[in-house]
């Protein structure tokens, strides 16, 4: 590995989960103007919308959007191309 090309300045920091409100703990280097305590610790918090708690590939919950028939449009046009 080349030297000093990687940050030195690696510390816990609180990410949160914004949909499900789950919080975790785990070293970072991205600056953060908020912070939280856990277990009367002070950690910097960082915000996120999506994490492998509320992503629908990781908890098996995965839903189809169809908006105004989106989907089924685009089965009917494309859909069985490779069908003969």
């Amino acid at each position: 590995m080349k030297k000093g090309i990687h940050p030195e300045n690696y510390r816990p920091v609180a990410f949160k989960d914004m949909s499900n409100e789950d919080v975790f703990i785990t070293r970072s280097t991205i600056n953060a103007k908020e912070s939280i305590e856990i277990d009367g610790v002070t950690y910097p918090l960082i915000k996120i919308e999506i994490s492998n708690t509320s992503h629908p590939f990781y908890t098996g919950k995965a839903k189809l959007v169809d908006t105004a028939g989106r989907v089924d449009k685009f089965m009917s046009r494309y859909g069985n191309r490779n069908k003969k």
